[in-house]
């Protein structure tokens, strides 16, 4: 898997995973906190599917 995420989208991804993810363990159940754990993994690991698909890549390519 070649990262296809760059830099400050990995990062949006993370923060925007934590705070679904907090919400959801705060009690604030809904289906969209528990969508956290989606950008959180493709966050941290740099690759998304659905651009891998696409051919879209936001990362520098070198």
């Amino acid at each position: 898997m070649k990262r296809n995420v760059g830099q400050i989208e990995r990062a949006l991804r993370i923060g925007l995973g934590l705070v679904l993810l907090v919400l959801a363990f705060r009690g604030q159940y809904t289906p969209w906190t528990w969508l956290g754990v989606v950008p959180l993994l493709t966050g941290l690991v740099g690759w998304c599917p659905p651009y891998a698909l696409l051919g879209i890549n936001t990362g520098k390519t070198r």
